[in-house]
């Protein structure tokens, strides 16, 4: 007798969010996959997932999927490919990279990864090949080097409150990050605490987004200001007698050279930097003084600045002058992956980790390709490459650099991917992935305190393979698979962390589902003392000295980081506007796509239109550009074309650019990330992605 299929079973979400939501997956009666809805027994979650993964089975059953390994038979770039067997294509990788070594040496080989999917073991096992084989590391520097560097230079800990307690609070303020697009679920607890206290919220950005729309108040700031207006509160906060002095002099550094510092950093200064008026700023500030129980949640997104570090250490450091970490309800939290303390000896191999292979910028990866001597860091030329969970030709900047580096033919490339993507189009072999229903895999939030279990929930169609499939069958060919983690499942790659991590079994994990690892109320309101030796906050880091989440090697430092101010202040690193480029451009996410993921579907393309860019009217028609016009964008990088809107509520001298389209939704096959620079930021790297000055003209 033929057992049915399951109604329903749990998993979590793979992509690249905070809220790495837990999930109901239900199913037809033949077993396919019906809907994703979020896990209602999972407090953050809280039965809130986002449209685009509630409309999975659109990825998972597409008809455009890749499901077989292909060669590369054409030019490059022309995507012409045919089939070939998996054996045949893991022999051939194997026989490239062994020949690329004999020549050039281990590290002429690169593994680049990144967070197509954030399960810990189909995500950082390519580091396992990496190591034992001695290729290139890897630097990563995409996304979060800014925005934890200065959140930890003030906290000296990625850790805080407990996000939950948005619910509680009276109110929260988003700042610099849009999660009605990106993470859903801090809008769940931020209505929660509306609805159930009254609460109000205030979101901080540099246009109006959804996010700012659901608001009771929304101040849209130039980008790269962020410091300036968090520089104003505060001295309104000294000013007006706001500030916790018990508080300040028990937990902080120098409360008073703070205070008299920000004595010039007036609501008028601060106006004339961020385009708000000084009534906007004077009534935040107060709003925040009398209201102790405030929750600062603090995003990515105004961080992805030449000066994003200064701009988020300036503004978590306002929960510091209120004492707003004394109440359930407040404090400033921007992401808790410091708490998660696993052992991934056996996912990443990291005993066999050497030090001396250079680590190579993943931001830098159009100079890399393209042979510049300061990018390769005096080694070799990269000859051969596997990529995995990252689509470059599309996210990374410097799109010239990074088309010209593909576009080599004595550079090999294989690409492990579910869709035929702007890199695999440029790859010398493809390889058809797992989705993440089709595999088992394990993840941790930034957004909350759960870590999650992801059950394999159904069969993949014949040809994808998981990652780990892939890095374990390369290593075997290549005779370096001594290492244990190559002979593991992903099943026993869990089973041995959690164990080797203090955290119970797999067993254990697959019938709770997740596990909430939040500390007590004193430990994450720092009220035993702050991360740093001292136990203090620090409201004066020591920039390019200071500890960090992520640090490059040794003692290196990026950008003017001798610069960086010793307090918090208004820092004009950015990429100005000049007579040449009178714009500022944010290249904002899409609420249907997720960097560039689900570009794919036909209902998140549908949603999202078509790649444009949006400008003010009045200054749009000072260019001569008609709403619904299409327009060139450029700078001394190159140039896209898009269409144009008109959108009043954008900040003055900004343009928005939501969404990573691929580049064939490009007229010219240039993608947004032709305008963004890769130079690294100070004081510990990281790509600028939202600091750009452009001009933009019409067609």
């Amino acid at each position: 007798m033929n057992q049915q299929p399951p109604k329903s079973t749990f998993s979590a979400c793979p992509h690249d969010c905070p809220s790495s939501c837990a999930l109901e997956v239900h199913f037809y009666p033949h077993g396919d996959v019906r809907r994703l809805n979020g896990a209602k027994d999972n407090d953050y979650t809280a039965g809130v997932i986002c449209a685009k993964v509630a409309r999975y089975p659109e990825r998972l059953y597409h008809p455009e999927r890749l499901l077989k390994p292909l060669r590369r038979v054409g030019p490059k770039g022309e995507a012409t490919f045919e089939e070939i067997t998996w054996d045949a294509a893991l022999d051939l990788i194997a026989e490239k990279f062994q020949e690329a070594e004999a020549e050039f040496g281990a590290e002429s080989i690169w593994p680049y990864y990144y967070a197509g999917t954030m399960g810990l073991v189909q995500r950082d096992s390519i580091h396992r090949l990496r190591h034992a084989k001695g290729y290139s590391r890897q630097f990563d520097s995409f996304c979060t080097n800014m925005a934890w560097t200065g959140y930890v230079a003030g906290t000296g800990s990625l850790t805080g409150p407990d996000p939950r307690e948005m619910a509680k609070s009276d109110q929260v303020i988003i700042w610099g990050t849009n999660p009605v697009a990106t993470q859903v679920n801090v809008m769940t607890h931020a209505i929660a605490a509306r609805k159930k206290r009254g609460a109000r919220i205030i979101v901080v950005d540099v246009y109006e987004t959804e996010t700012m729309k659901q608001a009771d108040i929304g101040l849209i700031l130039k980008p790269g200001t962020d410091a300036a207006l968090a520089c104003a509160i505060m001295h309104v906060l000294f000013r007006d007698g706001y500030a916790d002095w018990d508080y300040l002099e028990k937990y902080t550094d120098c409360p008073k050279e703070l205070e008299a510092h920000l004595l010039a950093r007036t609501p008028e200064w601060a106006a004339g930097i961020t385009g708000l008026n000084v009534s906007q700023i004077e009534e935040v500030a107060k709003l925040i003084g009398e209201v102790k129980k405030t929750f600062f949640r603090l995003g990515y997104g105004f961080t992805r600045s030449r000066n994003g570090a200064v701009g988020m250490h300036a503004a978590c450091s306002i929960a510091a002058i209120i004492g707003s970490y004394k109440y359930e309800g407040g404090g400033a939290f921007h992401n808790n992956g410091g708490l998660f303390k696993f052992n991934k000896e056996m996912i990443e191999a990291s005993s066999l980790k050497d030090v001396s292979r250079r680590a190579l910028d993943q931001s830098l990866i159009g100079r890399i390709l393209t042979g510049d001597e300061a990018a390769l860091l005096g080694g070799p030329p990269v000859k051969a490459m596997l990529i995995q969970n990252t689509n470059p030709m599309s996210v990374a900047p410097e799109q010239e650099l990074v088309r010209q580096g593909f576009a080599r033919e004595d550079l090999f490339t294989v690409v492990h991917e579910q869709f035929m993507t702007d890199t695999a189009k440029m790859a010398d072999i493809v390889l058809p992935a797992t989705q993440f229903l089709e595999h088992d895999d394990i993840y941790k939030g930034g957004g909350h305190q759960y870590f999650l279990l992801g059950p394999k929930a159904v069969e993949p169609p014949e040809g994808p393979k998981e990652n780990i499939f892939v890095i374990n069958e390369i290593a075997r060919r290549l005779e370096s698979n001594s290492h244990g983690g190559f002979d593991m499942s992903a099943r026993d790659h869990i089973d041995w962390m959690l164990k080797n991590s203090g955290f119970g079994t797999l067993a254990e994990l697959e019938a709770n589902k997740w596990r909430d690892i939040q500390p007590d109320f004193e430990t994450s309101h720092y009220l035993n003392g702050f991360g740093h030796a001292d136990g203090k906050f620090h409201f004066r880091p020591d920039w390019g000295r200071s500890d960090a989440p992520n640090k490059p090697d040794g003692d290196t430092v990026f950008g003017p980081s001798e610069e960086m101010p010793e307090l918090p202040d208004q820092w004009d690193s950015i990429e100005l506007a000049d007579e040449q480029h009178p714009f500022r451009l944010v290249t904002a996410p899409a609420r249907s796509f997720l960097n560039s993921s689900f570009a794919e579907t036909e209902s998140s393309k549908k949603k999202e239109g078509r790649p444009e860019v949006w400008l003010r009217p009045e200054e749009a028609t000072r260019y001569g550009i008609e709403d619904g016009a299409k327009v060139k964008m450029g700078n001394r990088r190159g140039v896209v074309t898009l269409h144009a809107r008109h959108v009043a509520t954008v900040a003055p001298g900004t343009v928005i650019s939501e969404g990573i389209w691929p580049n064939d939704a490009f007229e010219d096959d240039r993608g947004i990330n032709t305008l963004t620079g890769a130079d690294p930021v100070a004081p510990y790297g990281g790509a600028a992605f939202h600091d750009t000055a452009v001009w933009v003209r019409a067609v």
